[in-house]
């Protein structure tokens, strides 16, 4: 009797599903919007010396992520449970996750479990 239950156990173990990692929400991207936003602050900050070009990146940042939320243009970007139980943020252009979805990790992306 105990033979069919190891091979269950063993069966499962071994399925996709099991080791699949979960979507547990979604976040705006502003990734891009950021790193514009503070080198175009460094750069006008710089007149008013290094303090000025450490305070124009500062709030070119910030601006630069507000804009591009604002505007509509920030992509999703996903936290995903890994199999090891790690949380990790994963973009996936062109596809949509809602939170509970099973993905696979394919290196910095993410699709949808098979």
């Amino acid at each position: 009797m105990k033979i069919p239950s190891v091979t269950l156990c063993l069966a499962l173990l071994c399925s996709p599903a099991a080791f699949a990692a979960e979507v547990l929400s979604e976040t705006p991207d502003t990734t891009a919007g950021k790193a514009t936003g503070g080198m175009t602050g460094l750069m006008f900050g710089a007149i008013g010396g290094p303090a000025g070009a450490v305070a124009g990146a500062a709030v070119g940042y910030f601006g630069g992520s507000l804009v591009q939320e604002s505007t509509g243009l920030s992509e999703p970007a996903y936290l995903v449970k890994t199999d090891d139980g790690s949380v990790q943020r994963f973009r996936a252009p062109g596809q949509h996750f809602n939170p509970g979805d099973q993905v696979v990790v394919h290196g910095i992306r993410i699709e949808a479990a098979k």
